[in-house]
């Protein structure tokens, strides 16, 4: 099933914000991220943003794709915005370098390239 442009927005924002916490957590331990406020701010933010998005992708293009955990991402996000009193960085550490590399390999096929700059 192709994503509609709707569908298409909210997959590449999904898709765009998983390459940011690959990039707040790349090449540091998890002992560096937890004294970097400024790094795991950046990363629940990204995650929050995947969650809403996938939140909002429809409900054929999410029962078309079952290998994506639609309900598991939109959870985390719910976590996030509603229950951050509860937050263990040591759970966003674990979905930021185990769950959203995966995450990016399923999203990839789904988005529509993006332009190259001599069109």
């Amino acid at each position: 099933m192709q994503p509609d442009e709707r569908d298409a927005g909210y997959l590449w924002d999904m898709l765009d914000a998983p390459r940011s916490v690959v990039e707040f957590t790349e090449g540091i331990r998890y002992e560096e991220y937890l004294k970097d406020r400024m790094r795991q701010f950046a990363a629940e933010r990204a995650i929050g943003i995947i969650g809403e998005a996938a939140g909002r992708v429809s409900k054929a293009l999410q029962d078309a794709h079952p290998e994506i955990p639609w309900r598991k991402i939109v959870a985390q996000r719910n976590i996030l915005v509603h229950d951050y009193g509860d937050l263990r960085q040591d759970r966003i550490w674990r979905v930021a370098v185990q769950h959203i590399p995966d995450l990016i390999v399923q999203l990839k096929p789904l988005v529509r390239p993006e332009p190259s700059s001599d069109e």
